[in-house]
């Protein structure tokens, strides 16, 4: 499944967008599939769904914990995290 390889090759200390991962496999609405893929496959496929946010560079979990998880986890790689659970794009965004 393509939306795995993509997700899969984000390497580390760098973040994709859930429509710029669909983009890249061929259907550029389907973001909300990402999520869901990301959801139920990560993991199996043992995704870095950490390096996956939205397309405003927001953290987009809503879970307190999981929120804590995907922070402890960026910023482990290096990413800065500022206020509003923010990453620049400019900065680390991974254009495969």
């Amino acid at each position: 499944m393509a939306v795995i390889s993509i997700i899969q090759e984000i390497p580390e200390s760098k973040v994709m967008t859930y429509g710029q991962i669909a983009r890249c496999a061929g259907n550029p609405r389907a973001a909300r599939q990402v999520v869901r893929i990301l959801h139920s496959m990560s993991e199996k496929y043992n995704l870095p769904w950490h390096r996956v946010i939205n397309a405003k560079g927001e953290l987009g979990i809503k879970n307190p914990d999981l929120l804590a998880v995907q922070v402890f986890a960026l910023e482990r790689e290096g990413i800065v995290i500022t206020g509003g659970n923010r990453v620049n794009l400019n900065r680390y965004q991974y254009n495969p």
